[in-house]
């Protein structure tokens, strides 16, 4: 049963939603993708737009509610409201619109990437490509680098603006692990070692999706080719008997003997934060400064990455084909591709994420 658990959810997102039957779009919301950017700037002027985003990070609300929000009114008098969402109700949301024929939905810019994205493409649920018409994309990113045109392999197509990147890291206590594991293998012997003191989100968790993908690829030895030849199933069942053997010989030193496991990542930060656990981990390299910083994590707090490298994610930011107000939408997305949004987001006071801003202009 948990060999069969954890494999459905690398096939996440090939059925997440049903196929439409209605092709039915926004010709009002999609005739904005090709006016010029001095009109879009004018149209957005004293409109109102709705951010339906992740509300998982503190940090990142911290970034919106206190900078990115009172930024966008005063520099572009728009009224920018953050909706927390989940992603993939959003999603059936959307197909429930179109396949009902609605013209003008309540989401404006959707925080999306991953399968959601996949899934949200093929089932076109999306406005379309819009990026080469933000001035900052043009000025400030690689148009061509991987991190903008792929999207856990699925081409972007300007269809997404990217708002930031992390990397996946662990996170320890130095006062309970005096060396941390360099590899799989010594990772392997510390659980043993320390029976109870090492967890890791379930499987339909982003973040313990992420960290299984991780030892997956480094039973391939990180091969460009296994990263980007398309899924296939049969070999995932036939090739990967060294990774089930891996997971079920350090269950029974897990917390809870591995019987069970957290839900999310925040409710294994909360494990780690009582000291019920040694680590953590998840993605932002940056995320455990402000949370020391706050008490959440002890100060003894350190991270750490495996010998064998880490995955990183490009989190992107796009338009429901049914936006009320893309106009609008077009000018949130260019403000926080602008270097001062994109600096203010590196402060480790508030979300301490990485730039992405990748050339100068």
């Amino acid at each position: 049963m948990r060999k069969r658990a954890v494999l459905s959810f690398f096939l996440a997102g090939t059925s997440l939603l049903a196929a439409c039957s209605n092709n039915g779009g926004n010709e009002e919301a999609e005739a904005w993708l090709e006016e010029d950017w001095e009109s879009i700037n004018a149209e957005a002027d004293g409109t109102d737009v709705r951010m339906f985003m992740w509300g998982g990070d503190e940090g990142l609300n911290q970034y919106m509610d206190e900078y990115v929000i009172p930024a966008v009114q005063e520099e572009h008098n728009i009224d920018l409201e953050r909706v927390p969402i989940d992603t993939e109700e959003s999603l059936q949301r959307l197909l429930t619109e179109k396949d009902a024929g609605g013209q003008e939905g309540t989401m404006d810019i959707l925080w999306l990437n991953g399968e959601n994205f996949r899934s949200a493409k093929e089932n076109e649920l999306l406005l379309g490509s819009f990026t080469e018409k933000l001035p900052h994309f043009n000025d400030y990113i690689d148009a061509d680098s991987p991190e903008t045109t792929l999207d856990f392999g699925t081409p972007t197509e300007g269809m997404e603006s990217p708002l930031g990147k992390v990397q996946f890291t662990f996170i320890y206590d130095t006062e309970k692990v005096d060396q941390p594991p360099a590899t799989w293998e010594e990772l392997n012997q510390w659980a043993a070692d320390n029976p109870g003191e090492f967890t890791y989100p379930e499987a339909a968790d982003f973040t313990g999706n992420a960290f299984l993908r991780q030892l997956l690829y480094d039973q391939y030895e990180n091969d460009p080719a296994f990263a980007s030849e398309a899924f296939n199933e049969e070999a995932l069942e036939a090739d990967t008997g060294p990774m089930w053997d891996y997971l079920n010989e350090w269950e029974s030193s897990l917390w809870r003997e591995g019987q069970t496991y957290p839900a999310s990542v925040e409710e294994l930060d909360r494990l780690y934060s009582r000291g019920e656990v040694s680590m953590t981990m998840g993605y932002n390299e940056a995320r455990a400064e402000s949370l020391i910083r706050d008490g959440t994590f002890p100060e003894t707090t350190d991270t750490f990455m495996l010998d064998s490298g880490s995955i990183g994610n490009t989190h992107f930011l796009t338009m429901p084909f049914n936006a009320g107000n893309p106009a609008g939408a077009m000018v949130v997305m260019d403000f926080l591709l602008s270097p001062e949004a994109q600096i203010e987001k590196m402060n480790p006071d508030g979300w301490g994420r990485v730039l992405f801003l990748t050339r100068s202009a």
